[in-house]
């Protein structure tokens, strides 16, 4: 298997700086719903009894395989006492 470094897939992909920076968010919401996940001991089947998200949805999400709706993250973080937050770039770099 021959397998790529990111940087060499970006080159291909003739991806920008705002791309990436889109991607990294994208891979940042998916870690800290797993993570939310964990930390309240649930499975993805139990996340789904409570959320109304199916249980493959979810694997999915968790996989990377989808990008998550603004409305799917919602259902899925609410139960857990989470939400998502829109601030500044600058509170994130420093």
């Amino acid at each position: 298997m021959n397998s790529k470094s990111w940087d060499e897939v970006k080159k291909e992909l003739n991806i920008n700086s705002e791309q990436e920076a889109e991607i990294q968010l994208e891979e940042d919401i998916i870690e800290a719903t797993i993570e939310a996940r964990k930390k309240n001991k649930l499975t993805q089947r139990e996340l789904s009894k409570i959320s109304g998200v199916k249980q493959p949805v979810i694997a999915r999400i968790e996989k990377y395989a989808n990008s998550p709706q603004t409305s799917t993250l919602i259902k899925l973080l609410y139960p857990m006492g989470y939400t998502i937050r829109v601030v500044p770039l600058d509170d994130i770099k420093n």
